[in-house]
């Protein structure tokens, strides 16, 4: 069993461009399910805040899903998702991400959990959420994939949050003036990358062995 571990949640948009990261780096790490409502005592020891994903290597702890796939990918990246940008394509990743990861992850969380935010109906966070689906589309469109015309950590680390988006209202979704982002994310979910990063595992309990990861 590797001595690298990773707590995960299958569904967790952010654990799962963890698991992208290190599926595709070929690092084996044991693989740690959390079960959200009752979070082992070892990961809130290892990181008190309880928020997967978290790395566990040597005497290091990452605690930031794009922290760990910079980890990965520095060590190893066959499919040039990082390696291959230059400066202009890291910098456009970059804020694309960090739009991904704040605004729209802030309307995304409201558009599902509606009822929970009612000073605004919910097709007013949808809206919202579509300022940087016309981004995502414009850029598709521009480069075939968001920053260049090869996928990299850029279509990685934002594709599981607009799937998390698409399954709020597969209807509207289906039928929404975005076709490349559509055709993107298509291509995401049938890949056999996709396929192994979410294959299901128990949840993992103390005293338990890990899974072996990527299989």
């Amino acid at each position: 069993m590797s001595q690298t571990i990773l707590y995960s949640f299958r569904r967790c948009p952010y654990a799962m461009r963890a698991r992208l990261a290190i599926a595709v780096s070929g690092i084996m790490v044991e693989l740690r399910e959390v079960a959200l409502r009752n979070k082992p005592h070892a990961l809130l020891q290892t990181s008190p805040k309880g928020t997967v994903p978290v790395l566990v290597s040597s005497n290091t702890v990452i605690d930031e899903s794009l922290d760990i796939m910079y980890w990965a990918l520095r060590q190893a990246d066959p499919q040039g998702w990082l390696s291959t940008l230059n400066e202009h394509q890291l910098n456009t990743a970059r804020q694309l991400i960090e739009m991904n990861d704040n605004e729209f992850k802030t309307f995304l969380d409201r558009y599902k959990y509606a009822d929970r935010y009612p000073e605004h109906p919910q097709v007013y966070y949808r809206q919202q959420a579509e300022n940087t689906l016309q981004l995502l589309e414009q850029q598709l469109a521009e480069n075939g994939y968001l920053v260049s015309p090869q996928i990299s950590i850029a279509d990685i680390a934002i594709l599981p949050f607009i799937r998390q988006f698409s399954f709020v209202d597969n209807t509207w979704f289906d039928s929404s003036p975005y076709p490349l982002v559509k055709i993107w994310l298509d291509e995401f979910l049938n890949s056999s990358l996709f396929e192994r990063i979410m294959l299901s595992y128990p949840a993992w309990q103390e005293g338990d062995l890990g899974t072996n990861f990527p299989r």
